[in-house]
């Protein structure tokens, strides 16, 4: 198959989970290509982004701006510089009648490839933040093309909080197929109103062999070391390892725990570490890339 992949951000250390499924689909004899709103630090990347070339199969799509009136004037800049390469796909992005809302807001206008001469199976949308561009990209650019879309947080909790719980109406109406990493999240995008017979649970897996066995025995000095990383955001759960080690610490004073990486809680979690008098064995440190 020929699949295009609809993200965010690329390439991102973080996500892995993404190269996974890419990197797995080119083993399997796919053809791969990458569409993104923002370009990545490339200067840090994981190896298998050099390996499979997967920047030469990197496409960058114009960004919205939130603001109309700036959109709207990159808007007619991108038809005046843009328009004449490929005319009868930019007028098609125009077309309020057909295509409503997304013509109207231009989501359409900012996904259309000029020169677009490839063809795809599937466009599948990591995260449903990106459904809003792969329903634009497949009418504009992809119409035979099967439309997926994986749900993996964020879009379906702080966005709805923002954005409202109808915020994917028009994606449940048009997709093709959905994914969720866990039967939590399947039945909350069922609830969104997803029909239930398009939505399965598709779990990011592991590599194992990636991680072998490696024997550890205590130190010398008999320290426990334990570490965290991730965002210091409530969903990590972070704030309960955190109130976890200060009860273990009670009956095994020899442990070390270290959290690595930033957020919005890192003062809230500091204050708690302090509270819990807990300072010389818990410690959070910013992560280093």
């Amino acid at each position: 198959m020929r699949i295009a992949f609809i993200v965010w951000e690329f390439p991102i250390l973080s996500e892995t989970f993404i190269l996974n499924q890419i990197v797995g689909l080119l083993e399997r004899g796919h053809e791969i290509d990458i569409y993104a709103e923002q370009i990545g630090d490339a200067s840090k990347v994981h190896h298998t982004v050099e390996q499979y070339n997967l920047l030469e199969r990197t496409y960058y799509l114009p960004q919205m701006p939130e603001n109309i009136f700036i959109r709207l004037l990159k808007g007619i800049l991108l038809l005046i510089t843009n328009g004449y390469k490929d005319p009868k796909r930019f007028w098609r992005s125009l077309n309020i009648f057909k295509y409503g809302k997304l013509t109207a807001s231009l989501w359409l206008l900012y996904t259309v490839m000029p020169y677009f001469k490839k063809y795809y199976d599937v466009i599948h949308c990591q995260f449903g933040t990106q459904s809003y561009r792969g329903m634009a990209f497949r009418w504009v650019n992809a119409p035979d093309a099967k439309l997926i879309t994986t749900f993996r947080g964020h879009d379906i909790s702080s966005f709805i909080r923002v954005k409202g719980e109808r915020s994917y109406e028009l994606l449940f109406k048009t997709g093709d197929f959905f994914l969720a990493n866990c039967e939590f999240f399947r039945q909350r995008v069922i609830a969104l109103g997803c029909d239930a017979n398009k939505i399965v649970v598709h779990r990011s897996g592991l590599d194992c062999s990636c991680f072998p066995f490696s024997l550890r025995d205590l130190p010398a000095d008999g320290t426990i070391r334990i570490a965290t990383i991730g965002r210091l955001v409530e969903k990590k759960g972070i704030e309960y390892s955190i109130r976890a080690l200060a009860q273990q610490a009670k009956i095994t004073p020899n442990l070390e725990y270290n959290i690595l990486g930033d957020g919005c809680l890192r003062e809230k979690l500091q204050e708690l570490i302090y509270h819990l008098n807990i300072g010389n064995i818990v410690v959070l440190q910013y992560l280093l890339c």
